[in-house]
């Protein structure tokens, strides 16, 4: 059975793909894509608070799992290209047209990291789930 943190996490996963395809409305653009980034930034909060780490990191020794920590650094990757993406699409409100090819790579980047993220999540929480 799939968890629903990572049911909820690909749903908005598909929610931010197809809004990168709807960039020309930008109201709905800028609006579902900042929504999805304070989502994403308080999601290691929620995971926090309704887990027990201590058993999954320590007791278990994930914490030693090569897994963990690719996972973790995607996370720190995909953050980092969030504040990235964030001071371009000011650049271009701004009146700045010539971010805009920034603007989509640092996108792909995101949705490429962003799906990353989330295998890797999924395999945390249930490893049989890739495996069958």
């Amino acid at each position: 059975m799939i968890p629903g943190t990572v049911l909820f996490a690909s749903t908005t996963f598909a929610i931010m793909l197809a809004t990168f395809f709807l960039s020309r409305v930008r109201r709905l653009h800028i609006v579902v894509m900042s929504s999805i980034m304070v989502i994403d930034l308080f999601f290691p909060v929620y995971l926090y608070m309704t887990r027990d780490w201590h058993k999954k990191l320590i007791e278990h020794g994930e914490i030693f799992s090569f897994l963990m920590w690719m996972h973790f650094i995607l996370v720190i990757t995909l953050y980092v290209l969030y504040v990235v993406q964030i001071q371009t699409a000011r650049r271009i409100l701004g009146g700045d047209d010539q971010m805009r090819r920034d603007h989509r790579a640092q996108g792909i980047g995101i949705l490429i990291t962003r799906g990353l993220v989330i295998f890797t999540g999924a395999l945390l929480a249930e490893p049989a789930i890739a495996f069958h």
